[in-house]
């Protein structure tokens, strides 16, 4: 590569490259008389990995560039020549058309300088002027973060919109509410429905949270210490439509906890689609019978017929360990690393990646699975039905009445054994029954135990009475609004 003792003084030297085997000159310049090769070269580089950087390499390269001109660094045609090389090479590489020399190009950097020096001749090796790979890859890998937090966020607001516009159209259905996969109390769907909403609410948040956190500018600290020459990073941030700099030097080139923050983001939310999957397994299951998957969502047999199974819920159940594997892997690989740059920073791409497709695909794959559901409202109704699940109100009815509700919690299990006894359900029960348990049961306690009327009466904030519920979807249209 051309200009190597001045890419070589501005960029500090501090990355190994995978350069030809046989001896090839490196490019970091006259240090060194051979290179890495063969398996060692191989095992340094991370091109493979890092090749979907490229648009954001070109975009800081050509920001870079602009500024150097606007300084006086660079002559305003070097300028020129390097941001119409630099369009041509993502034409290139966008297109297909792009030849990538693994003898020299040991990452995306090298292969885009490489190739710009191609095109415009020594102009290409004065980009390098006053930038260093460490602040560049740190660039590159920010404005990826911030991108793909975007994308992201896009990913999960369809994902809120698709669960509020389908518990909107469930406003009715009543289904049992579970404590330890138990049946505990009576909700309406859309109430369950909007749980997972909030749920995704608050991924929407840490997102955003991610997003501001990629959103500043590590160029201008060069390998570590800043640079001699008279750069305005200010410019830099604004042309990339970053809002600030990074104040430490040190700090811009050894920062990944903006990769952290999105890899976190990512895998909480894949906790949250893991558990909303969990129920989607077990509400297609012939013993629920909640919902039916449609075929487009769900897979068969080789050997059976007719089975019909929820794989892509189960697929997306097991990628949450991907995601948990991510965050644990870059966390234990920043552990240790002291300041600034060292190798090991290379290791941050691969998680990060990883994280945001596993996340994006999930996403993807469960709107659709919640969209085409079939919601079977007659088989949620007769289960809520079957579970004994209005003794809590028959307790607080026996507390209106002035029992105290240790006592009525007693009186009620009373009558709970004896209906498990006899095979009934507590709306079975006659007047004489409740009485003989206790004189404080009126003929309206008959009325008080109806699922509908179970469900009717939380009408507290938040809670799944008809009324809080669409004080509740009023909230969630609002804050999809926001």
């Amino acid at each position: 590569m051309t200009d190597a003792p001045a890419r070589g003084a501005a960029s500090g030297g501090t990355h190994a490259n995978g350069a030809a085997s046989g001896g090839a000159t490196p490019l970091w310049g006259g240090r060194f008389s051979a290179a890495p090769s063969g398996d060692l070269a191989r095992f340094g580089a991370s091109l493979e990995v890092d090749k979907r950087l490229w648009p954001f390499d070109i975009a800081g390269s050509k920001a870079h560039a602009q500024m150097l001109a606007a300084k006086g660094i660079i002559s305003d045609a070097d300028a020129e020549a390097i941001v119409s090389g630099l369009d041509a090479v993502g034409e290139e590489i966008a297109s297909g058309a792009f030849t990538f020399d693994p003898t020299v190009d040991e990452d995306i950097h090298m292969a885009i300088e490489r190739r710009l020096t191609e095109l415009i001749g020594p102009a290409g090796g004065r980009l390098h002027t006053a930038r260093s790979r460490n602040d560049q890859v740190a660039l590159d890998a920010r404005l990826f973060a911030k991108h793909a937090a975007g994308e992201l966020a896009g990913e999960v607001r369809a994902l809120m919109e698709t669960l509020l516009s389908r518990a909107e159209a469930e406003r009715e259905t009543v289904l049992p509410g579970y404590t330890h996969l138990q049946p505990a109390q009576p909700v309406l769907l859309a109430h369950h429905l909007l749980a997972y909403f909030w749920m995704f609410s608050r991924d929407l948040t840490r997102l955003e949270a991610a997003a501001a956190a990629a959103d500043a500018s590590p160029l201008g600290a060069a390998a570590l210490a800043g640079t001699t020459y008279p750069i305005d990073r200010e410019m830099t941030a604004s042309i990339l439509g970053l809002s600030r700099v990074i104040e430490n030097s040190l700090d811009a080139v050894s920062d990944r906890d903006f990769a952290l923050d999105l890899i976190y983001a990512a895998t909480v939310c894949m906790v949250h689609l893991s558990r909303l999957c969990e129920e989607l397994v077990l509400w297609s299951s012939a013993e629920f019978g909640f919902v039916l998957m449609d075929d487009a969502h769900s897979t068969g047999s080789s050997i059976m017929p007719q089975k019909k199974n929820p794989d892509f819920a189960e697929l997306v159940r097991g990628k949450t360990g991907r995601a948990v594997g991510d965050l644990v892997g870059l966390l234990t690989t920043l552990k240790g690393i002291p300041l600034a740059y060292d190798k090991d920073l290379q290791e941050d791409k691969e998680p990060l990646f990883d994280a945001v497709d596993t996340a994006a695909n999930a996403l993807s794959a469960v709107r659709g699975m919640v969209a085409t559901m079939e919601i079977r409202t007659s088989r949620m109704a007769e289960a809520a039905g079957e579970g004994l699940m209005a003794a809590t109100d028959l307790a607080d009815y026996l507390v209106g009445k002035g029992l105290p509700f240790r006592d009525a919690h007693r009186v009620v299990g009373g009558l709970v054994a004896a209906c498990v006894g006899a095979g009934k359900t507590l709306q079975e029960l006659t007047l004489a029954e409740l009485r003989e348990a206790s004189p404080l049961f009126d003929a309206d306690a008959l009325e008080w135990v109806k699922i509908e009327n179970v469900v009717a009466r939380r009408t507290s904030s938040g809670g799944t009475a008809p009324s809080a519920v669409e004080a509740q979807i009023a909230q969630a249209r609002r804050r999809l609004a926001d």
